[in-house]
């Protein structure tokens, strides 16, 4: 088993948001972290930058993770550069909102397409060296909610798509288990990533019984427990991350 120091991570959707700021977390502690983006190329680059700059190994990586061949160049690009993946963080997930009967074939399928299918794509790939180290961790990125299975008339294929992930994640994690490797989800609620105007900020607030929006703090504190060491025996869970909303 790595130390720490020695461990690499790959995290998609990790050159903004929750994504950004679990690498930044990951990377000042001495992991070698691997960001993938789609379009925030300019985001990956200074993500990049500011590691290297702190001493960090880094790498950003354009790929499509709903396309598997793109999925393997890119598992093997952070293999060829920063090492096997010790830790694989699943944060890409973009969503749209459309009434259910107004949705298009298209946008059903992408809801899908980004948000389940890569899951299994890139646990696939990353499983074998994790097994061979007898040491490895899978986190993936749930909703708050999507366990209640409630209907959801304007985010349908989404919520669809987030629910099937549980089921996923729990069933990674019985068969990697044996291995040492640990398959956890983070089922945030809402959380301040730079993205909503403070108006909307207070909306949210009404509904949360914490009376406030999460901090992306909040989101990393929860991730980096399930990556670490500590964890060991955490394996098959869904911590939300909500402030008791969706619950």
């Amino acid at each position: 088993m790595s130390s720490e120091r020695e461990r690499t991570a790959l995290i998609t959707g990790g050159a903004r948001g929750i994504g950004r700021a679990i690498a930044e977390s990951l990377a000042a502690d001495g992991w070698s972290v691997a960001v993938c983006y789609r379009t925030s190329r300019a985001d990956g680059e200074a993500f990049v930058e500011a590691a290297r700059a702190a001493g960090a190994r880094a790498l950003a990586v354009e790929a499509d993770v709903s396309d598997p061949a793109a999925c393997e160049r890119l598992v093997e690009r952070v293999r060829a550069e920063l090492g096997p993946v010790d830790a694989l963080v699943n944060c890409a997930g973009p969503y749209h909102r459309r009434p259910l009967l107004e949705e298009t074939l298209e946008g059903w399928h992408a809801m899908f397409d980004n948000n389940l299918h890569p899951v299994f794509y890139l646990a696939r790939l990353v499983a074998p060296d994790m097994r061979s180290r007898g040491w490895g961790r899978i986190l993936t990125f749930s909703l708050a909610n999507a366990d209640r299975l409630q209907a959801q008339p304007f985010v349908t294929a989404h919520s669809i798509a987030k629910s099937a992930l549980l089921v996923l994640t729990r069933t990674l994690a019985q068969v990697l288990g044996p291995d040492g490797v640990t398959v956890n989800a983070l089922s945030p609620g809402f959380i301040d990533s730079g993205s909503a105007a403070s108006r909307e900020h207070a909306a949210m607030a009404a509904r949360i019984p914490a009376g406030y929006v999460g901090a992306l703090d909040d989101a990393v504190a929860a991730a980096r427990f399930l990556l670490s060491d500590e964890a060991r025996y955490v394996n098959g869970a869904n911590l939300q991350v909500s402030g008791g909303w969706g619950v």
